[in-house]
């Protein structure tokens, strides 16, 4: 007998302006959204598929539609583990799962999971890739903001670090050159970055050569993000980082992002929450990982030319509240 039904679709949203890193450009994100139904009250996940992981659109549908029986037959959080692994599929569904338990039940998801709730999220923004110039701009621009995240490649890079630090001087820096640079611009940049008052540098290398990292002794505390994606990853990252950037697309959900932050924090390591350039659905889950972390990156609807209905709401760098009535309102249809 089929309980539940589940619903998914991929969804096309236009960004406001070009996203642009060390890898590529881009002027739209592709997500794929889910809705899980049973008995009137559903619950919602959404995950944007990243080809840097060799993830599509078209290969997450598949993941999803070939269990899709098994989700409407009621498997819950844990089998989910074991049948699909980390990732976009996992974690929309993981997302779902939980919102849907959380409305079913009638409790708010933090009062659920037992996580305390935020009051006011400090979230960083992020400044892409682009001129001096323009950078700059950006920077004066969020020159009041607590917490600023900068896109970089191996271009002008000290130019750019100094006209953002100098039209922004008081805020928390993230520098990330998503692994385009080389631990010999690591190792000369060091003391300039900390003379620039830099909070975090993220994910540097190329996942694969971020063995050069081990026993690096750097004036600046060094990120990973595309080098962990779920707790088994945090033992070989002893040594050469001193952070971990949790996401959910990464772990394949809520379920698994919980696991990590807690033994990373056992193990010694700060922690980072990130996100996809994605909409304020896929927003709200990573919300109740805030507590206790260093770093918020949580930007992504303020790159949405048009967010979702009842999103998040980001004012200068603060997220002011919890989007319920999107996500994990826990109340019942």
């Amino acid at each position: 007998m089929i309980n539940r039904r589940l619903y998914i679709r991929p969804e096309i949203w236009e960004l406001k302006e070009a996203f642009k890193i060390s890898r590529g450009i881009k002027t739209e994100v592709q997500v794929v959204k889910a809705a899980l139904e049973y008995c009137n009250v559903s619950g919602y996940g959404e995950a944007a598929p990243y080809a840097h992981y060799g993830e599509t659109v078209k290969s997450v549908m598949e993941q999803l539609e070939q269990i899709t029986d098994q989700i409407e037959d009621g498997i819950m959080h844990d089998e989910l583990q074991e049948i699909l692994p980390a990732g976009a599929a996992r974690n929309l569904l993981d997302c779902a799962l939980w919102d849907l338990e959380a409305r079913w039940r009638g409790k708010d998801i933090f009062e659920l999971l037992q996580v305390d709730r935020p009051n006011k999220t400090e979230t960083a923004v992020t400044i892409v890739i682009g001129t001096i110039e323009e950078m700059a701009k950006k920077a004066e621009q969020y020159a009041a903001y607590p917490l600023l995240k900068i896109k970089l490649d191996r271009e002008n890079i000290k130019e750019k670090i100094s006209a953002i630090r100098e039209k922004s001087p008081h805020s928390r820096i993230i520098i990330d050159p998503n692994e385009s640079w080389t631990i010999d611009d690591i190792m000369q940049l060091d003391d300039f970055l900390f003379t620039h008052n830099i909070a975090l540098l993220e994910q540097p290398l190329a996942a694969a050569q971020d063995e050069e990292l081990r026993d690096f002794k750097g004036k600046i505390p060094i990120c990973a993000d595309e080098s962990c994606h779920i707790s088994q990853d945090l033992e070989g990252l002893i040594g050469k980082y001193q952070a971990v950037n949790i996401k959910l697309d990464k772990t394949g959900g809520l379920t698994e992002a919980l696991k990590l932050k807690q033994q990373a924090i056992d193990m010694g390591f700060d922690i980072m929450v990130g996100c996809m350039v994605s909409t304020s659905l896929a927003m709200a889950p990573a919300i109740l990982l805030a507590g206790g972390t260093s770093f918020i990156d949580l930007d992504g609807p303020i790159w949405m030319k048009k967010d979702r209905k009842n999103g998040l709401e980001i004012n200068q760098g603060l997220i002011n509240k919890f989007p319920y009535d999107l996500w994990g309102g826990g109340i019942r249809a």
